[in-house]
Formats: structure tokens, C-alpha cells, sequence
């Protein structure tokens, strides 16, 4: 138990969040009922260093702007695939203008980032706040439809719908590696696109696992 004065690190309250839903979600399982996703604001604010207690501990993250900061911690997030919902409009309120948010960077690098909504009575204008982030991201930084329906697959994928949800929207194979995941129809995602996040990506961890 804390028992100290000060608030306890983001470290403490992040593994104690892991473990109870942990237990939460095991029993939950055992009664054939739907389970939660550890999907912490980190990366937005604060040390950096939330962001490796979150690779730790969660499923996906939230903001996740500073990962600029660490280039190691950010390759992390690349390796394992950790998905990143972004919010540009509200970081652009609070802590890094819209034209330097590193959405799009991480995006062309290959981290699985979605766009996403963050305290929208405050930060948004219009009656659909997650179509406003998607308005102006298209705008801003030019993106494609293949880009956009990237973005959108992604956020499928790492959302709380469940599986056989995501297989309406993303098709029975969406869990498979490489373009056998990718259905065309559903996802609008060209295949050489998939392919080449998936050959990359393939790559980098080859070079990893025959490292000297």
C-alpha cells in the first residue's frame, strides 16, 4: 500500500490498473462475458518514460506524442505493433500545435496509429467530432483515400468491438499477417500498401533476430 505523501509515479498506478484488470478480465472470460482494454492516456504529457510503463502493462495508448522525445522507445512501439490513437485537435490546444504534431510522422513510419476524439465539448466544433479529425488530417497533411481507409482500418482493429464485429467490417481473415488479412472490399487498403507495411516491418525484426 502507498503510503507516502507525494502521488505515486504513473509506473505505480499503471501496474496496479494491469494487474486488477488482469484478475477482472480472467473472471469475466469464465462467465462468457465481454472483457476491458487497458487503452491509458500516455505519451501526452509528463516523462517519456510513461510510455515504456505503458509498452509494459497495455493493450494500446493514447496520444502517445512524446514517443518524438525517444527514438529507441518509439522503434519499441514499431516492433511490437502497439496501436496509437491521436488526437491532433486537442494536443493542438494543449501541448504541441497542430503543424507539428507527429501524427503523420509515425503514421509514414509505420506505427499503427488511428485518429481519435479527446474531450470533444472542449476541443471540437462541429456535431461529429471524429469526422472533424478526420476533415482536417486529410487536409493538413494531404492524405490519400488509402491513407485514410489505413487509418480507419487500424482503428477497427484496435478497438473494443468485438471479434466477430471486426470480422463484419474487416472480413474473417482480418487477424492474418500481410495482404491474406487484407480484404480489399471491406478495407479499401491497397494490397501493395499492405504489403509493404508487412514486408518492412518483417524485415526490421529479421535483422533484430540475426544481430550479432
Amino acid at each position: 500500500m502507498w503510503r507516502n505523501k507525494e502521488d505515486p509515479p504513473y509506473s505505480y498506478y499503471i501496474y496496479y490498473m494491469y494487474a486488477n484488470m488482469a484478475v477482472i478480465n480472467y473472471w469475466r472470460r469464465k462467465q462468457d462475458m465481454n472483457t476491458f482494454v487497458l487503452r491509458p492516456h500516455s505519451g501526452e504529457a509528463g516523462h517519456f518514460t510513461h510510455l515504456l510503463d505503458a509498452f509494459l502493462t497495455s493493450d494500446n495508448i493514447s496520444h502517445g506524442i512524446n514517443l518524438t522525445k525517444n527514438p529507441v522507445v518509439q522503434y519499441l512501439y514499431y516492433l511490437a505493433q502497439i496501436p496509437i490513437a491521436m488526437s491532433p485537435i486537442s494536443n493542438n490546444s494543449l501541448f504541441v500545435e497542430y503543424d507539428h504534431n507527429p501524427f503523420y510522422e509515425f503514421f509514414q513510419k509505420g506505427l499503427v496509429v488511428s485518429l481519435s476524439t479527446d474531450d470533444p465539448l472542449i476541443f471540437h466544433t462541429t456535431n461529429d467530432p471524429l469526422l472533424e479529425e478526420y476533415a482536417m488530417a486529410s487536409h493538413f497533411w494531404k492524405l490519400t483515400p488509402c491513407d485514410l481507409c489505413e487509418i480507419a482500418s487500424n482503428s477497427v482493429r484496435q478497438s473494443g468491438l468485438s471479434h466477430k464485429e471486426k470480422q463484419l467490417y474487416l472480413g474473417l481473415r482480418y487477424q492474418k499477417e500481410g495482404i491474406i488479412g487484407n480484404e480489399l472490399n471491406l478495407s479499401n487498403v491497397a494490397p501493395i500498401r499492405v504489403a509493404y507495411r508487412y514486408e518492412t516491418l518483417s524485415h526490421e525484426l529479421h535483422v533484430l533476430e540475426t544481430a550479432n
